[in-house]
């Protein structure tokens, strides 16, 4: 039976973690606390032994920064890094931004579970009205994505960002894997669940 060799992990903590607040495609970078859960990560890594070939992240700050971290603690600075938006948190649309005990006042703990948790409903999608619009979608590091800026998520379901990282999973990772070079993903809490979904079926 072959054995691939993948470290998949989501990014350490960003400043509207502890705000509890939807923070998706906004970009932050880690808290205090986050540095130091990355860090921390680092240094178990390299105490297992770990020797990554290749690191992959989204080009959220939170998800590089955590990857940057955990190398530098591992003596493993050089290792190349290639990022992607399609391994970004999910587009949370309209609700980006928002405080979620807010969201369960003026929506119920149910449609807010159910945006957050259920496999395909999409949240409302980010309108041009929208406080973070002109941040996420004039954002630069879109312009040079594989996809045009108008065809970019304003909203998605769990289904949808497992639709969008298959093809970069498929066609970038997996022949990584498959070459026997041992895989670092730093990723998101969403992206991550998504994966896993696909990897253990």
């Amino acid at each position: 039976m072959v054995k691939y060799r993948l470290v998949l992990l989501r990014h350490g903590e960003g400043a509207w973690t502890k705000e509890n607040r939807f923070c998706s495609w906004v970009d932050q970078k880690l808290s205090s606390d986050g540095i130091k859960e990355a860090q921390n990560c680092g240094k178990h890594l390299k105490a297992l032994g770990f020797e990554f070939d290749l690191v992959f992240t989204s080009v959220l700050s939170r998800s590089i920064q955590t990857a940057w971290l955990i190398l530098e603690e591992m003596d493993q600075e050089w290792v190349p890094i290639q990022s992607s938006w399609r391994l970004n948190e999910r587009h949370y649309g309209a609700l980006i931004g928002l405080n979620r005990a807010e969201m369960a006042l003026n929506h119920g703990e149910e449609q807010v579970k159910i945006w957050r948790r259920s496999y395909d409903v999409t949240p409302p999608p980010i309108t041009e009205s929208h406080p973070y619009y002109e941040e996420i979608c004039n954002d630069r590091r879109y312009k040079c994505s594989d996809v045009s800026q108008d065809n970019l998520p304003k909203a998605e379901s769990l289904k949808d960002v497992l639709d969008r990282l298959l093809p970069y999973w498929n066609e970038k990772i997996v022949p990584e894997l498959k070459s026997g070079k041992m895989i670092l993903i730093s990723a998101h809490g969403n992206s991550s669940r998504a994966l896993l979904k696909h990897v253990e079926g």
